[in-house]
């Protein structure tokens, strides 16, 4: 029997990234897979529902496929992700176009979901809700083979009050060790040499059942796996970062000298009503202590702006912590105003055009601080992993850098380098946020 193709439209985060890899890697064997969606007879759209944009994104990208089935060889449009999740049977009703519609636990199902709607040409409603399932499984990769996400759980405790991650989600899971390390080795056996491990919240990995803190373990034994060179860590909350933590990054050579530190603002006032776990002076400590303790360490985070009930003098402090922390790389959100959620209840919420102008300032703070640090970056040498080329330059990423969210290096060389290789680069030149290099010859002048 001929197999279907089935092609993959994946939207969000880094962790919609490895459902989509789950996915894939669970109806490998059945299925044809085609990065070409006019080839594909069956389309699978992983959505996100996060804030109002990506609900946005993910309702005009099924429609889009859904014109596959008119003008291309789709058969069957297949919907799944935290949009899914989270509206449930009201999207299938609202999107006739969707033949099937999952949520977030039942990717495993997704091959005989296939089958039962091929048999009764019926739609077909698995939307699901686990807190058990974590979507353990094999994985067919869809970033550059040299790099992979590895989640090491799933979920989230916090509750802030803007965020419906909880309730999409479900409650906080830590994998156990074991399996995520038989994860790293399957990797590194396939060529791995960047392991980027991924959260809701990386701080709190071990606690619900190791009953305390073990990522620095985790990160201590992934290090001393074969073909490993980076570990890269995202979505650390800085109250859950421990001195052992950070003893660990300083002292593993493996460990690059990055971490995300999603805090969303600095003004206590808009913390407390975030409901975030943390304050001013907390944030500002562990900032200081990092760069103590591991000196040069890139700092990445991310902001939300227009929270209800942000004044004036709330997004000064904002601006005033950037201009003098200068953080390396920074996202800035507008508030979304998300159903479900606290937030979207209280008082003194924020007009658009303000939240778009508090963005901007905040961006243009921010292009300030990362053109005066990359200058910094001239005439410095530095580890680079090597993932392209665009006409005369090689495309790389040193170990500050995290994949598409960051800047990269453009190398000018007349070596032979392939993709994955790690090269030592001295850079010549600061772009707005990129940087221009050279292959470093330590012998030469």
């Amino acid at each position: 029997m001929e197999k279907y193709k089935v092609g993959m439209v994946s939207l969000g985060c880094d962790k919609n990234r490895v459902d989509s890899e789950l996915i894939l890697g669970t109806i490998n064997k059945f299925y044809e897979i085609t990065n070409d969606p006019k080839e594909a007879e069956i389309i699978i759209v992983n959505t996100c529902g996060f804030i109002e944009s990506a609900k946005q994104e993910s309702i005009d990208t099924i429609l889009e496929m859904a014109e596959y089935k008119n003008k291309y060889k789709c058969k069957m449009l297949i919907a799944t992700g935290c949009l899914t999740q989270r509206y449930g049977e009201e999207l299938l009703e609202l999107m006739p176009e969707i033949d099937i519609l999952m949520g977030v636990n039942d990717y495993m199902k997704i091959h005989k979901l296939i089958l039962d709607f091929i048999k009764g040409e019926r739609k077909i409603f698995a939307a699901n809700y686990s807190d058990d399932n974590i979507n353990d499984g094999i994985r067919l990769l869809t970033t550059d083979k040299h790099t992979a996400y590895v989640r090491i759980a799933e979920g989230c405790d916090n509750y802030c009050t803007y965020c419906i991650i909880p309730k999409i989600r479900g409650k906080f899971r830590s994998r156990t060790k074991e399996s995520i390390l038989d994860e790293v080795r399957l990797l590194s056996e396939k060529g791995v040499k960047e392991i980027i491990l991924i959260a809701q919240d990386l701080t709190y990995y071990g606690m619900d059942i190791y009953k305390e803190n073990r990522l620095h373990e985790l990160i201590r034994d992934i290090s001393k796996v074969e073909g490993v060179e980076w570990i890269r860590l995202l979505y650390c909350y800085p109250e859950e970062i421990t001195d052992e933590l950070i003893e660990e990054i300083a002292v593993n050579d493996k460990v690059v000298k990055y971490l995300d530190l999603p805090i969303q603002h600095i003004s206590n006032n808009i913390l407390k009503k975030m409901a975030r776990r943390t304050n001013k002076e907390t944030i500002i400590n562990i900032v200081n202590k990092l760069r103590d303790k591991v000196p040069g360490i890139t700092l990445r985070t991310s902001l939300i702006v227009g929270f209800p009930g942000e004044t004036e003098e709330d997004f000064k402090e904002l601006c005033d912590f950037l201009k003098d922390y200068k953080l390396d790389n920074v996202g800035v959100f507008r508030y979304s105003k998300e159903e479900g959620t606290p937030a979207a209840n209280m008082d003194n919420q924020i007009e658009e055009n303000i939240k778009i102008e508090r963005q901007n300032y905040l961006m243009l703070i921010q292009k300030n601080v990362v053109q005066e640090l990359n200058k910094l970056k001239i005439s410095k040498v530095y580890d680079t992993i090597i993932e392209g080329r665009k006409g005369k330059y090689f495309i790389g990423r040193s170990s500050e850098m995290a994949p598409e969210i960051d800047g990269t290096i453009l190398v000018e060389t007349t070596q032979n380098i392939n993709n994955g290789d790690i090269v030592k680069i001295k850079i010549k030149e600061a772009l707005e946020y990129d940087l221009v290099g050279e292959v470093y010859d330590e012998f030469s002048k």
